[in-house]
C-alpha cells in the first residue's frame, strides 16, 4: 500500500501495521496542528480497519521521536492573540484520549528525545518503548508553562513524589527512569528497533515486543526516592524548598532548579498534579486546558519562549520573580471554569458511554 502522506506526518500500512512516521526531523518532529490533525483522521480510520490490527508511531531522523509542540510558532501566536494555540490544544488534547482509548495495540517507539507533547502522543499508548537514547520529561516550568498533554495525570501516578519532582524540575529523564515513572513498559536496545518495526508487521505486538525486550538499566531517579518523597510531601512550594535545602547533597540542588524555574508555573505545576489525583484523563485534559489558556493570557509563558529559545539569553524576568510573591488567589484563577471556551473532554466522553 502506498504511502499516505502530509508534509509533516507519513502514514503507511505495512503488512497488518499502520505506521505513523512523524517527518520534521529537523526540528526533532515538533507537533503543530496540521500533523495533529492528520493524526486523529487516519487513527480514527485504522481504529475501523480490520486490515490493520497494530499501529506504530515513530520519528524520522536520528535525534528523537518528538521534542514536543512547536514553541517557536506558539510564540509567534501569543504576540496575535493566542487563538491558533488554543485550537492546537484542543486538537491535540483529542488525539491523546483517542490514542489512551485506542481499541488496537499503539506502540511508541520513544527513542532520542520525547519531550511535552511527544509524552502526549507516546505515553498514553499501550506499548511503550524507550532505548538506551531515550531523554524524556516535562519541562514545561522552564519556560513558563505547565505539564499538559495530560502530563500531570501520568505523573500523578507515579511513585511516590517521583511525578511531582519530574513535573517541578522539568528534568529530562533516561528510559529507565521513565520506566520507574511509569511512563513507559519495555527496554529495546535502539539498534533493534527497525527489526522490531519489522515484526510487527506480521506478529501480535505482545509477541514481537517479547523477542525484543530487554531488562532496562538501574533507575537514576528511582535510587533518589527516599529524599524525593520526603522533600515534596508539603503542599506548598516553599516549603518543599526549603525542605530541600534541609537534606542537602542532592536536593539542595534540585531547590537550585525550581527556583530557577517560573515561580508561578511551579506553583500551579504543583497545584494541578494535587488536584489531578483521581480524574479520567478527560478531566485532566479539562483542567490542562484552563490552565493552559490562563498561561497564554500571563507573561512567564511568552517571556520562557523568549528566553530559551527565542532571544536565547537563558534569563528570563519572570513575573512575579519569586515563589513567595505568587499569591494564592493568583494560583486558584488558573483553574477557574471557562464557561463557553470549556474543551469539554469529560462531558463527551460521558455522553458517548
Amino acid at each position: 500500500m502506498g504511502a499516505l502522506e502530509t508534509e509533516d506526518v507519513l502514514f503507511e500500512r505495512r503488512g497488518h501495521l499502520g505506521i505513523v512516521t512523524l517527518n520534521r526531523p529537523k526540528a526533532v518532529n515538533a507537533l503543530n496542528d496540521g500533523m495533529v490533525k492528520a493524526m486523529l483522521r487516519q487513527l480514527t480510520a485504522w481504529a475501523d480497519d480490520d486490515a490493520v490490527t497494530t499501529v506504530l508511531v515513530r520519528g524520522a531522523g536520528d535525534r528523537g521521536l518528538c521534542a514536543g509542540g512547536d514553541i517557536v510558532a506558539i510564540y509567534k501566536d501569543m504576540l496575535h492573540g493566542g487563538t491558533a494555540t488554543a485550537d492546537f490544544w484542543a486538537d491535540e488534547y483529542r488525539l491523546n484520549a483517542l490514542i489512551a482509548h485506542y481499541p488496537k495495540p499503539y506502540v511508541a517507539f520513544m527513542d532520542g528525545l520525547v519531550l511535552g507533547g511527544g509524552v502526549g502522543i507516546s505515553a498514553h499508548g499501550s506499548v511503550r518503548v524507550v532505548t538506551e537514547r531515550t531523554r524524556t520529561g516535562m519541562p514545561e516550568t522552564t519556560i513558563g508553562f505547565v505539564p499538559d498533554v495530560g502530563g500531570t495525570l501520568l505523573l500523578s501516578r507515579s511513585p511516590g513524589e517521583a511525578g511531582t519532582h519530574a513535573a517541578l524540575t522539568g528534568a529530562h529523564l533516561s528510559g529507565a527512569d521513565a520506566l520507574f515513572l511509569g511512563l513507559a513498559d519495555h527496554f529495546v536496545p535502539s539498534s533493534e528497533l527497525p527489526a522490531l518495526a519489522e515484526a510487527l508487521e506480521s506478529s501480535t505486538a505482545e509477541a514481537a515486543v517479547e523477542r525484543f525486550a530487554q531488562a532496562g538499566p538501574e533507575s537514576a531517579l528511582a535510587a533518589q526516592r527516599e529524599w524525593i518523597d520526603a522533600a515534596y510531601a508539603h503542599e506548598d512550594a516553599e516549603e518543599i524548598v526549603r525542605g530541600m535545602r534541609a537534606l542537602g547533597d542532592e536536593a539542595v540542588a534540585a531547590a537550585d532548579t525550581i527556583e530557577a524555574k517560573s515561580p508561578t508555573s511551579v506553583k500551579v505545576a504543583l497545584e494541578s498534579l494535587r488536584r489531578v489525583r483521581g480524574l479520567s484523563l478527560e478531566e485532566a485534559l479539562d483542567q490542562e486546558y484552563r490552565v493552559g489558556l490562563r498561561c497564554l493570557a500571563g507573561p512567564d509563558f511568552r517571556e520562557g519562549i523568549r528566553a530559551q529559545v527565542v532571544d536565547k539569553d537563558r534569563n528570563p524576568q519572570w513575573k512575579p520573580p519569586t515563589l513567595a510573591e505568587v499569591r494564592e488567589s493568583d494560583v486558584e484563577g488558573y483553574f477557574a471554569p471557562l464557561g463557553e471556551r470549556e474543551l469539554g473532554l469529560s462531558a463527551s466522553r460521558v455522553q458517548s458511554n
